[in-house]
């Protein structure tokens, strides 16, 4: 640590003024704020978390107790109406926001872990091994992800932890890639090369020195991901693949009402709604944080 004031030492002896580096962060959150679009849907997206949370409490009937109402239109009682069984639509689609963002949140985690680990091996050691890994890639790539997904899913089979793994693994290539490239050029900076001349293990050196100085694009690829998760787990429910009945996810209330669309629109508007809504705010905020995190917005 240096006797300076503010001031600390990184690898290689190379000062950085903490300062400087708390302004970067406030003008980095000022830049985000200043997106009213990022805003909004920052607002919505801590909405919907909060709504998870609190779900059992926030609904207003039991989402799964059936009753005598059978599609009923939205009224001063049933504010989404209700469903062929009775159940309560705002229930369900209040308490199935826990398995929607469980769904995004877990996929995102399992393709961000093993891309970026990935990423980062092959960007760093280069020559066979990143032959290897990227040729990998190369071939899961080759299959659409939701196709990918659809493969994945027929050999473990249906249901929800199997839906996250799926889309996990479809979307691992995406983080392998853009860790390798940020990685091929962080690498030839100074501060790795005098970790490495320390002799830094290579552990440390990959997720103490070249992981920090590549996090913002992987942030922000990650934060859209969520999105195109929900995406991709409503649409393999839809057509029979994700959590069974009643499972009140998303894409699965839709599955279950597309037979009852023309004598009852609600149950297919609302939960498209929540899906809508929710791709879209998690979307905005993505494109905030990549416009607060560009380095070109700071000059």
């Amino acid at each position: 640590m240096s006797t300076e004031y503010g001031r600390q030492e990184i690898a290689g002896g190379v000062p950085v003024d903490m300062a400087e580096e708390q302004s970067l962060a406030r003008q980095t959150v000022r830049r985000f704020f200043r997106n009213r679009g990022a805003t909004a849907g920052l607002i919505v997206v801590l909405g919907l978390i909060l709504m998870a949370i609190f779900a059992p409490v926030l609904t207003p009937y039991e989402p799964f107790e059936i009753s005598e109402r059978l599609l009923e239109p939205p009224s001063s009682e049933h504010i989404l109406g209700t469903d062929p069984l009775g159940r309560d639509l705002l229930s369900m689609i209040i308490i199935g926001s826990r398995i929607s963002l469980q769904v995004g949140l877990i996929a995102v985690g399992i393709a961000l872990v093993v891309g970026t680990t990935l990423g980062l091996i092959a960007g760093y050691l280069e020559g066979w091994v990143d032959n290897v890994i990227m040729r990998f890639m190369d071939v899961l790539l080759a299959f659409p992800g939701i196709l990918l997904a659809l493969v994945i899913i027929a050999v473990l089979g249906s249901g929800l932890f199997n839906v996250m793994i799926a889309i996990g693994i479809a979307t691992i290539p995406t983080y392998t890639r853009l860790v390798r490239g940020e990685t091929l050029s962080v690498k030839q900076n100074e501060f790795t090369m005098a970790a490495r001349a320390q002799g830094a293990n290579l552990g440390r050196i990959l997720f103490r020195h070249i992981l920090p100085n590549v996090a913002a694009p992987v942030i922000v690829t990650s934060t859209l991901g969520v999105a195109g998760a929900i995406l991709a787990a409503a649409g393999l429910s839809f057509i029979g693949l994700g959590p069974s009945p009643p499972t009140a996810e998303w894409g699965a209330i839709l599955a279950q009402s597309r037979q009852y669309i023309r004598r009852a629109w609600w149950l297919v508007t609302f939960p498209g709604i929540a899906i809508t809504v929710t791709v879209l705010s998690i979307n905005m905020v993505g494109d905030g944080l990549r416009d607060a995190l560009d380095p070109q917005m700071r000059r």
